[in-house]
């Protein structure tokens, strides 16, 4: 990342932290009145690794994410960020421990240059008394976001358009970059190629592993099998609120994933797909 980027902003996670986890969670339980939407549900994320949830919908990927995002509090269970324990009471925590989330929604200012959206709510100001007056330094903003677009390859029209007029794929990828710029540890992206074209679904593939490059830790939640083969390190399946498998792309078949989603055999989900081992 170029060194005028904000301080806040990510650097490299230090050597003698490689081989802690970014990100624990350990027996992790959520109850909603007399639902369970999650039921001891552990995973583990390094530095660098991106982790794809896969899962029907109502196995608990949501639920797990607002968690993990400090929108929900966990009824049971530990989580720990570089080992140390997080309580998280709102997003402002879990963003103050450095996980950024990108929502489905993309929550973009569509009125808004992509540079503002960058920096929406941790705007620079000018220095002395123009700064304590409330005055933007907009240069400095756009100079910074320029540059952090364009090391993440990141494909916008204009960074000073505003984000109305970007395609689908380009307004996914502010909002990567947004969340990039300011994740120290992990980024948490919820189904990021949802209704794009194969070659918006291959740009924001390559963001994520351009951010993965530079260290942070990405968690993908994704349906397509495709996109996750192409992205993911490792694969955690939930169903019905738990764990039902944990996999590897370059081990696991397609079957593998739908019968793990499912509950179906591995041999009942190749006939369903008519995809065979």
């Amino acid at each position: 990342m170029p060194s005028n980027l904000p301080e806040t902003a990510h650097q490299p996670a230090r050597q003698s932290d490689e081989r802690t986890p970014v990100l624990s969670a350990t027996n992790i339980s959520k109850q909603f009145g007399h639902v369970t939407a999650l039921s001891d549900v552990s995973l583990d994320v390094a530095p660098g690794e991106v982790l794809a949830l896969m899962g029907d919908n109502g196995a608990g990927k949501s639920t797990l994410v607002k968690i993990l995002s400090g929108v929900f509090a966990p009824d049971r269970g530990d989580l720990r960020v570089r080992g140390r324990r997080v309580h998280f009471t709102a997003p402002s925590d879990a963003r103050a421990a450095g996980i950024e989330t990108v929502y489905q929604d993309l929550a973009l200012a569509d009125d808004l240059s992509a540079s503002a959206n960058l920096f929406l709510g941790r705007e620079h100001h000018k220095r002395g008394l123009l700064g304590r007056l409330g005055v933007l330094d907009v240069k400095r903003m756009q100079r910074e976001a320029k540059e952090h677009l364009d090391s993440l390859g990141a494909r916008v029209p204009d960074h000073r358009a505003p984000v109305r007029m970007f395609s689908g794929g380009q307004r996914q990828s502010v909002a990567i970059a947004r969340a990039g710029i300011w994740a120290r540890e992990l980024i948490i992206m919820d189904e990021p190629t949802a209704a794009l074209g194969l070659v918006q679904t291959e740009q924001v593939a390559q963001l994520i592993k351009r951010t993965r490059d530079r260290g942070i830790a990405v968690i993908v939640i994704s349906h397509s099998v495709p996109f996750v083969f192409d992205v993911a390190d490792r694969i955690v399946v939930l169903r019905l609120g738990a764990t039902a498998a944990t996999l590897s792309p370059t081990e696991a078949t397609h079957d593998d994933i739908v019968a793990a989603i499912t509950g179906a055999s591995v041999t009942d989900a190749s006939a369903t797909t008519g995809e065979h081992r």
